[in-house]
């Protein structure tokens, strides 16, 4: 929800995990211009899973402990803080 409506940029979150609501897929890959997780480890993975598209992308680790729920207010405020400098 943290970027619904608004007026420039648009995002899909999904996630790494097998139990994740909805999981990262190549589609979601190949629609981002931008990919950001929140630890290295998730680099790691997008890495290993799709190679070579994810290479063509600029993929960005926010270094936030992936310990939230998925609609944490917390989460939300944390990630609206590390996101500043890529929302202007």
């Amino acid at each position: 929800m943290l970027f619904k409506n608004h007026p420039v940029h648009q995002a899909r979150s999904a996630g790494t995990s097998e139990k994740a609501r909805i999981k990262v897929n190549q589609k979601l890959i190949d629609w981002a211009d931008v990919v950001f997780v929140m630890e290295l480890k998730h680099k790691e993975l997008l890495r290993q899973r799709f190679a070579f598209s994810i290479a063509q992308k600029q993929l960005i680790v926010l270094n936030i402990e992936d310990e939230y729920q998925f609609g944490d207010t917390g989460l939300t405020e944390i990630l609206k803080n590390a996101l500043v400098d890529y929302l202007q």
